[in-house]
């Protein structure tokens, strides 16, 4: 069995990360580019891939400083840091208590610690059913947002306040809604609700747009509810991916929403467009 991008960067990420890391380390380890590894580690965790590194460091020494550790700069050294000041910047931004604290108290319970994520079994062992697309050229106008995985909970509520301009988007073509992801950065990412629209010339300015090449896709359908469309994505990367053969492409990958999918209920299905080369 073909072992996931994510499960490889996991193992090392737990099995060096007291050791200086990089994005680009860790996605060749895994055998991909950084795009694809930002993408696929968000995907399946729900974190970037450097705030799991820092959290893990960090709560390991937490972990060291509770067990009553005589040299805060020690403990900071052997978690990567070069000084005390960058350190205890680092640890009241995770944990909102400084490293004094932890050591004084003795224990985590003031602290959310990131503790080692397993790759946990997808709601589906075999890979969802796929049809191969050769997208044309789409152009797509609605509200943007950019989201961190921590933030990524506000879609649905971008979404709600999209719902007014569907069938009012000038030269909207079709009555498909589309939910875009693009500018993927280590967990950061723009998403964008919108319609197909025939031209970008008569948008008013609260709409942004983005143009979408023609590209070839993998389109799988999640016919759960909307909100477990996660479980989907994490079945595209674990199982899909790692043994399909191909290779994705730098491109936008999106939701399609069709006429069958009920805003009001969450169900009815959508579709995954995910980009590959040719």
């Amino acid at each position: 069995m073909a072992v996931s991008p994510v499960g490889k960067a996991l193992w090392y990420i737990e099995s060096h990360f007291a050791n200086e890391m990089t994005l680009e380390a860790v996605a060749n380890i895994a055998g991909v580019s950084r795009y694809h590894m930002t993408r696929a580690f968000a995907d399946v965790t729900g974190h970037s891939v450097m705030r799991y590194v820092r959290g893990r460091r960090l709560t390991e020494a937490a972990r060291v400083l509770a067990g009553g550790a005589k040299d805060i700069l020690a403990v900071a050294l052997d978690a990567g840091y070069s000084s005390h000041e960058a350190f205890t910047r680092a640890f009241c931004e995770q944990f909102d208590v400084t490293p004094e604290a932890v050591r004084r108290d003795g224990a985590l319970h003031n602290i959310t610690p990131v503790e080692p994520l397993k790759m946990v079994e997808v709601v589906r062992t075999t890979a969802p059913p796929v049809r191969f697309e050769k997208g044309h050229v789409l152009l797509i106008a609605g509200i943007v947002d950019r989201y961190s995985c921590e933030t990524s909970a506000g879609i649905p509520s971008q979404w709600q306040r999209f719902m007014p301009y569907i069938g009012n988007v000038p030269g909207q073509m079709g009555q498909a809604a589309y939910g875009v992801r693009w500018n993927i950065d280590d967990g950061h990412f723009d998403y964008l609700c919108g319609m197909e629209v025939s031209s970008f010339s008569r948008l008013p300015s609260q709409l942004a747009h983005v143009r979408i090449p023609a590209q070839k896709y993998a389109v799988f359908a999640h016919s759960e509810h909307v909100s477990t469309i996660r479980s989907t994505w994490a079945t595209i990367w674990n199982t899909w991916w790692p043994s399909s053969g191909h290779e994705l492409a730098d491109a936008p990958d999106f939701e399609r929403y069709g006429q069958e999918f009920d805003p009001h209920t969450g169900l009815g299905g959508l579709e995954i467009w995910v980009p590959i080369k040719a």
